[in-house]
């Protein structure tokens, strides 16, 4: 995105990126309702308020702002990423995206063309071990983070999500990131 933006003049970005991780809902919200060491699954998201707000972007006739996760604090930042209407590429990031249930299917044709990063489960259990070491977690209970909660997630996207357009195997490095894109 930085690249793309970079090349511009004054007017509309040339591209913005939303993720779908500023939609976490609060810790307070997920321990209330049991859910805070599951955080991450489909149900610990405001899945149906990302899915209005990605949909709305379709028609948008005015800037929109989104939430923006940040992963030291872990909290959801408001209306930290703007999206002007006429920044002709909005790249939509998330792990949902593709499922075929309730909510998110409810995104089922919104997007222009869908790309699918799909890791070997080895792989994913290995990045995301990794990741939660980065955030200071021992390495066992980083590997039981990520074989308890993350690695079930990334089974639950193979099995329930629509083919996309684009599916990536090869071994990818530049980035730390689960299965769907």
């Amino acid at each position: 995105m930085h690249s793309l933006n970079a090349q511009q003049g004054s007017g509309a970005p040339q591209a913005a990126l939303v993720p779908m991780d500023g939609y976490h809902l609060d810790n307070s919200v997920l321990e209330a309702r049991g859910l805070l060491a599951k955080k991450g699954a489909p149900e610990t998201f405001d899945a149906i308020g990302f899915c209005n707000a990605i949909k709305a972007l379709l028609n948008a006739r005015h800037e929109s702002f989104h939430p923006r996760f940040d992963r030291q604090k872990d909290l959801s930042i408001a209306n930290a990423i703007a999206v002007h209407p006429e920044t002709p590429i909005v790249v939509v990031e998330g792990n949902y995206l593709l499922m075929d249930c309730e909510p998110w299917n409810a995104l089922t044709g919104v997007f222009m063309s869908t790309v699918f990063v799909s890791p070997t489960l080895e792989e994913l259990k290995i990045r995301l071990q990794n990741r939660w070491i980065k955030h200071g977690f021992d390495p066992n209970t980083a590997l039981q983070r990520a074989i308890t909660n993350d690695v079930p997630n990334a089974e639950l996207v193979l099995r329930e999500s629509r083919k996309a357009d684009l599916t990536l195997t090869q071994k990818i490095t530049s980035f730390d990131r689960r299965c769907a894109y």
